[in-house]
């Protein structure tokens, strides 16, 4: 909206259009090395201790030798989107255009693929940078029917990998997502509906609700992100889609007595209707 080669002045252009000037002169700036490596320890501190708030993390960076303050600490957060495990106030009111769904798994027996696939965002750290992960699981078997990365929070990456997974293995009877806002968006939720697919969506502040997508991000992890550091994207990407393979592929899960997911979902998934 703003020209900078037209005869107005910025700052006059910023008043005709009701812009702050902040917003025009301000130039974005990369993370620093400092911000990447404490990002980097404090998912690693999430993982292990997904209890701790800002302050509790900011006590045992220090001890660790870190100089930083809560409020850094809690910037970092919800950079990488992470929070930890408590009920926060009810302080502010949900979009009414972003209906929430209830939870639908409670007491339910889920013991068949394509009964219920669950899906979350995670934050990757690289060497220079990060970028988010999304990953569609099935529930029964943990295995892992479609992900993406991207470098952005946005919901499209998210619709593009659930796009695939309903391509290759139908639908499910349930989808299980938290209430973020890429899944409560009307975007996200309408394609569900279009394909018949009862929504459900975790309690606010229970991980436990879709524990088996959290126990998939410390696999994966600790197994192969802090193992490696991707010079780049497309690095990470290589590097997550070799685990992926092994995770569903040769992985022994002692949820599923030993076996494999992929050896579960195939072996258990149900006959799909045939075309008239």
């Amino acid at each position: 909206m703003i020209d900078r080669t037209h005869s107005l002045p910025v700052v006059r252009q910023c008043q005709l259009l009701g812009l702050a000037r902040s917003t025009v002169y301000y130039q974005p700036t990369p993370v620093s090395d400092r911000g990447l490596a404490l990002m980097r320890r404090i998912d690693e501190l999430h993982l292990q201790y997904p209890f701790a708030g800002a302050r509790m993390l900011r006590d045992v960076l220090r001890r660790e030798g870190y100089s930083v303050g809560r409020r850094h600490v809690a910037t970092l957060m919800r950079r990488m989107e992470s929070t930890a495990i408590a009920r926060p106030p009810r302080t502010s009111q949900r979009h009414p255009a972003h209906r929430i769904h209830p939870y639908l798994l409670r007491g339910l027996a889920i013991a068949r693929p394509n009964h219920v696939w669950a899906a979350d965002i995670t934050y990757i750290p690289m060497r220079r940078g990060f970028v988010y992960l999304f990953a569609v699981l099935d529930w029964a078997s943990r295995r892992v029917l479609a992900w993406r990365l991207s470098n952005t929070l946005t919901t499209d990456f998210c619709l593009d990998a659930v796009r695939e997974a309903i391509t290759h293995y139908g639908c499910p009877e349930i989808f299980n997502t938290d209430q973020g806002c890429q899944f409560t968006s009307l975007e996200f939720t309408g394609l569900l509906k279009d394909h018949g697919i009862q929504i459900s969506m975790d309690g606010r502040g229970c991980w436990r609700d879709n524990v088996f997508v959290e126990r998939l991000w410390r696999s994966l992890k600790y197994e192969e992100v802090y193992l490696h550091a991707y010079e780049t994207v497309r690095h990470a990407q290589q590097g997550l889609e070799r685990y992926v393979q092994f995770y569903n592929q040769v992985r022994p899960h002692r949820a599923l007595d030993g076996r494999t997911p992929d050896r579960v979902y195939w072996e258990n998934r149900p006959a799909q209707p045939s075309a008239a």
